[in-house]
C-alpha cells in the first residue's frame, strides 16, 4: 500500500459496495466489518451487502454505549464498536507449539495463511494498526504470526461521518480523514435520497478491484460534499487531549496525587486495555492433557492492570491500583514514545466508553498538566 490518495477515484452505491464485497471473496479473501450483534456493533464475517449494520448508529458517552436507529439507509453511520481490528491481527489467543509425546520434539504452529480484507476501518483504526506494526514487525525479533496476518490484508477504509461521543482523535492527529496506509477509502455522502460512496484508490491492488465495480466518475459536487464530512466531523468532536509535552509531563510526575485520586475509582478491571487498538501485552501458559503426554504452549492477552502481570519472586512490582493505572497511562502517552517512537493512543475514546466507571484519560492529563508541580503523594507501589 502507498501513503497517500494518488489515485482517480469514483462514485458507487451501495449496490458497488456489494460488489467490493463479492469481488474480493472471489478472490479468495475472507471479508470483515462491521455487524451487529449482543447490541452492539463488532467486526465479524462479511458475506453480503445485508450483514452490514444499515440503518444503526452508536451512542457514545462516558461509561456508557447503545444503538440507536438512524433515519436513513446509512451503512457506515456509526462511530466505533467495542472491537478494534487488533483481535484479527494479534488474537487474543495464539497457539505457539504443540507436542503429542512428552518425549518428542514441540512443533511449532504455523503461521496462518488466510487472506483477510477489513471493510470499515477508520482514520484512528488505521493509525493504531500502524502502531502496532512497529511493535511487531519493527525490530529484529519479529512476530511471524502478525506478520503472516498483515502481509496479505486489503484494506477498505471508511472516512468518519460522525464523531463518537468519546472521539478525541483530532487532538491526537490521527483523524477523522484517512491519509494513508489503505487499498481504497469511502466515504458515504447521505445528502440525497439513497447514500453514494466517493471511492479514492490507495493501491494499484485497490484500483484493481474499483475497476471491476459499477461506478461512475467522481464529480466536483462529490468531492465537495465529502470534504465538508469530514469538517463537520472535526468540527463537532466533543473531546480533547490537552496540548503539550504529554510524554514529558508523565515522566516527570510519578508521584503527582492526582495517582491516588484516580486509584480510588479504578477498580483495576482491565477494561481499557483489553479495547484498546494498540495495547499489546501478553502471558505465556502451558497445558498439558490428563497423561501428561499431550502439551502445547500458547500466548494470551494480558493486562498490566492484574497484579500477576508483574509478578517476579516475592510478589508483584506494581501491588496497588495506583501504581497500575500510573504504568498504563505513562506508557501510552510517554515511555511509548522511547519504544516505538511515537505516543500509544490514538484517540479513539473507547477506554472512555467502556469504562465501567468513566475514567477519561484526558481528564487524568489535564488534571497533572494543570498543576505538575503539586507536593509529592504517598509511596510508588502503596
Amino acid at each position: 500500500m502507498i501513503n497517500a490518495l494518488s489515485m482517480p477515484c469514483a462514485v458507487v452505491t451501495a449496490v458497488g459496495v456489494g460488489a467490493l464485497i463479492a469481488a474480493l471473496r472471489r478472490d479468495g479473501y475472507r471479508v470483515i466489518g462491521p455487524t451487529l450483534r449482543d447490541q452492539a456493533i463488532v467486526v465479524d464475517t462479511i458475506r453480503t451487502l445485508d450483514d452490514l449494520p444499515r440503518g444503526w448508529t452508536d451512542h457514545q458517552e462516558v461509561a456508557g454505549y447503545r444503538l440507536q436507529r438512524r433515519d436513513d439507509a446509512a451503512l457506515f453511520g456509526y462511530a466505533l464498536g467495542p472491537q478494534g481490528w487488533k483481535r484479527l491481527l494479534h488474537p487474543p489467543v495464539q497457539p505457539l507449539w504443540q507436542m503429542a509425546d512428552a518425549a518428542g520434539e514441540p512443533a511449532a504452529s504455523p503461521p496462518e495463511t488466510e487472506r483477510l480484507a477489513f471493510l470499515g476501518v477508520r482514520a484512528c483504526e488505521l493509525r493504531a494498526i500502524a502502531i502496532q506494526d512497529r511493535v511487531f514487525l519493527g525490530g529484529a525479533a519479529r512476530d511471524p504470526h502478525y506478520a503472516a496476518r498483515r502481509a496479505g490484508l486489503f484494506v477498505i477504509a471508511v472516512n468518519c461521518g460522525t464523531a463518537g461521543g468519546n472521539c478525541f482523535c483530532v487532538s491526537m492527529a490521527s483523524g477523522p480523514r484517512v491519509e494513508s496506509g489503505f487499498d481504497l477509502v469511502l466515504t458515504e455522502l447521505l445528502d440525497e435520497a439513497t447514500p453514494r460512496y466517493l471511492v479514492e484508490c490507495g493501491s494499484d491492488n485497490g484500483a484493481k478491484f474499483l475497476a471491476t465495480l459499477p461506478k461512475r466518475a467522481a464529480e466536483e459536487t462529490d468531492l465537495a460534499a465529502a470534504r465538508a464530512i469530514s469538517e463537520a466531523t472535526r468540527a463537532s468532536m466533543r473531546r480533547a487531549m490537552p496540548a503539550g509535552d504529554h510524554a514529558a509531563l508523565l515522566r516527570a510526575n510519578p508521584t503527582h496525587p492526582r495517582w491516588d485520586e484516580v486509584a480510588r475509582r479504578c477498580l483495576t478491571c482491565g477494561n481499557c486495555t483489553a479495547v484498546c487498538p494498540t495495547c499489546f501485552c501478553t502471558a505465556i501458559s502451558d497445558q498439558s492433557d490428563i497423561t501428561g503426554r499431550n502439551m502445547a504452549r500458547e500466548r494470551r492477552w494480558d493486562s498490566c492492570f492484574t497484579s500477576e502481570f508483574s509478578f517476579i519472586h516475592g510478589g508483584s512490582v506494581r501491588s496497588s491500583g495506583r501504581s497500575r493505572y500510573r504504568q498504563w497511562l505513562t506508557h501510552k502517552l510517554s515511555t511509548w514514545v522511547d519504544q516505538f517512537g511515537s505516543s500509544g493512543c490514538v484517540g479513539c475514546g473507547r477506554c472512555i466508553t467502556w469504562c465501567p466507571v468513566g475514567i477519561d484519560l484526558t481528564e487524568e492529563v489535564r488534571a497533572i498538566a494543570a498543576n505538575p508541580t503539586a507536593e509529592e503523594s504517598r509511596d510508588d507501589n502503596a
